[in-house]
């Protein structure tokens, strides 16, 4: 069966395509390398023995999605990462960010409506959430205002989905709520390649730790919780990676429930940025260089997942501990700097 994966070199999307090759998927891979390098299909392929499809191609230009699709008619679902995701920059280039990440959705959504079945997953985040009421955030919290143009892309893509899916019985989807991925493949052979300054915080870390930022900047450390830091769920790129192939499987089984659902990916465990930090140099062997400075504009104070709905409905649950993705975070800094 073959599936499409937009955005499929980047970061969880490579690993989503290695998932998916190892479960038996042919897979095809749009991407634009904006934020991505070739060179990931050589990575792929030693994981997998395969080397998926490619196709270099721009969403933003409406003809050549309708000029895939049309070479592509066999594709049976559609996930969909393609997108950009720096928060700062959002908020510094709006225009930027709801032409890349809305324009694309609707391009991509409105070939899979001419289709007579399609299923689509959409790779979409907490920070809908905002700065949730309760902790663990479950489904059910409301979405808050977005405190950025690129939190917004995400929940008026999830709104554009479900208006779509109310009109077209024949489209099926689901929506992933992610909190923080992090780490790298076990093989080492692809992981996160932030290009330029690196947005997360797990990327900085390790940079950091390998000498190649002088110092890792910690935003605030009076933040209500117990050791002053921010608190976020750290959840592992494979472990989110299988994710994504359960829920594919989903609806294309016929098992889902309405034809539109939403289920949070984490590990239902809040992390401080100081416990990230120990975590680092515990793997490590090495003492980090950090410095407390003045709170960042935008940033929550708390948030966890509750991934009960996960757990029960999908079947999928978070394998690895935060010292495991940490370590695969450090095998793959040192393997990308030799």
């Amino acid at each position: 069966m073959k599936v499409l994966v937009t955005g499929g070199l980047g970061f969880i999307g490579s690993h989503t395509v290695v998932e998916l090759q190892n479960k038996g998927f042919e897979v095809v891979i749009i991407d634009d390398c904006s934020n991505s390098d070739e060179n990931v299909l050589d990575g792929i392929e030693a994981i997998t023995g395969k080397k998926p499809l490619y196709e270099k191609l721009d969403l933003k230009e409406k003809h050549k999605v309708e000029d895939f699709f049309q070479r592509y008619q066999d594709v049976a679902g559609v996930i969909h990462f393609a997108a950009s995701k720096a928060v700062g920059e959002s908020v510094e280039k709006p225009l930027l960010y709801y032409e890349n990440n809305i324009g694309t959705l609707v391009y991509v959504l409105k070939e899979l409506c001419k289709k007579n079945k399609a299923s689509f997953i959409f790779s979409s985040s907490c920070t809908v959430y905002g700065q949730a009421d309760k902790m663990p955030i479950t489904e059910d919290a409301p979405v808050k205002v977005a405190e950025s143009p690129y939190g917004n892309t995400k929940q008026m893509g999830e709104e554009i989905i479900a208006d779509t899916c109310k009109v077209t019985p024949s489209l099926n989807a689901i929506a992933l709520r992610y909190f923080n991925p992090m780490g790298a493949h076990p093989s080492g052979e692809i992981g996160e390649l932030p290009i330029g300054v690196p947005q997360n915080l797990v990327p900085f870390i390790t940079q950091t730790g390998i000498g190649l930022r002088d110092q890792l900047s910690v935003f605030g450390d009076d933040y209500p919780t117990p050791d002053g830091t921010c608190i976020r769920d750290y959840i592992y790129v494979v472990d989110l990676a299988k994710a994504h192939v359960v829920a594919l499987e989903r609806l294309l089984n016929g098992k889902n429930e309405s034809n539109f659902e939403v289920f949070n990916v984490g590990t239902g465990t809040g992390s401080s940025v100081l416990e990230a930090i120990k975590s680092f140099e515990k793997v490590s062997g090495r003492k980090l260089n950090y410095k407390i400075v003045d709170r960042r504009p935008g940033d929550i104070t708390s948030a966890y997942a509750d991934t009960t709905k996960a757990n029960k409905v999908l079947g999928w649950k978070a394998e690895y501990t935060l010292e495991e993705a940490m370590n695969y975070a450090w095998i793959w800094e040192q393997k990308i700097r030799d």
